[in-house]
């Protein structure tokens, strides 16, 4: 296993990103991820992509196996994750096109599992800051660089899906201030601050929702001919900020489980130590 690998979580389109890929199957304790990860090199940095829907976009966000692919990384030892997802806008001033780096999230989600503990072991990890400072204010950097319009900064709002807001949701949480919403991310980066790893998230605005009067209703159609414009875009944003990345991290990411384990040791059943040793593995034998 490579220590220091970057992780990519995307659409397809970011195949084309890696030098040398080769395709590698992971299996985990939480089952398999949504797809093969592919891993390659972009500027002598060891790069592992993963299609977050599967190839073709065949899995729902709620069906999403978000334990998986977040442990599938660790496995590989990936230490960063840069993700790239659609979104629609909520202000008027994120126009689709647009790319958000959000700071905070909100969660609306209702059926999914978020975290790897559980079957009698116990841990709390602060989320206060919920994505890595460092990496954010990277992308942030990168995306200026190669002429994106880059909103640093914002809250992401994490709604259930897989049908898009009514108009009184979505005047609801613009109320509420946030920037973007969308459907994926909240559970990576709450995974990935307990598996230790620094995430930060390229939020691709496709649309502003249904809240804009005049706009019309968003359809499918329109938020995959912004996303597919989009692409190319963040695919350069990547390339631009994986050679910034440091070898050696200083973030709170790396040590996040250092005290969020609660339970005592001698009382975690084996099982579990076993499933979650690439977790707490460095904290409890």
């Amino acid at each position: 296993m490579a220590s220091g690998r970057i992780g990519v979580i995307g659409g397809s389109g970011f195949y084309e990103l890696l030098e040398n890929p080769k395709i590698e199957r992971v299996t985990t304790p939480f089952g398999d991820p949504s797809d093969a990860i592919t891993i390659g090199e972009i500027a002598g940095r060891e790069v592992c992509f993963l299609p977050r829907h599967g190839k073709g976009h065949r899995i729902m966000p709620t069906d999403l196996p978000f334990r998986a692919n977040i442990m599938a990384m660790k496995q590989l030892g990936v230490e960063w994750i840069i993700s790239a997802s659609a979104v629609g806008s909520m202000q008027k001033h994120i126009e689709p096109g647009h790319i958000v780096i959000p700071d905070q999230f909100i969660d609306r989600t209702r059926q999914r599992r978020s975290t790897f503990f559980g079957d009698g072991c116990v841990a709390h990890v602060s989320f206060a800051d919920p994505v890595c400072p460092d990496l954010s204010k990277l992308l942030a950097e990168a995306g200026r660089d190669v002429g994106a319009s880059i909103h640093e900064g914002g809250t992401y709002l994490c709604m259930e899906g897989p049908q898009f807001s009514t108009r009184a949701e979505s005047n609801l949480y613009r109320s509420w201030g946030v920037e973007v919403i969308g459907m994926t991310n909240l559970q990576e980066a709450k995974l990935a601050r307990e598996a230790e790893i620094c995430y930060a998230t390229m939020a691709l605005s496709t649309d502003y929702d249904c809240w804009y009067e005049g706009e019309e209703e968003v359809t499918m159609m329109m938020v995959i001919e912004t996303m597919d414009n989009n692409v190319s875009t963040a695919i350069k944003i990547v390339e631009a900020a994986v050679p910034l990345i440091p070898e050696k991290r200083e973030c709170i990411c790396a040590s996040a489980m250092e005290y969020g384990i609660v339970t005592a040791p001698e009382v975690i059943p084996p099982e579990t130590k076993k499933k979650l040793k690439d977790i707490i593995g460095k904290y409890v034998k």
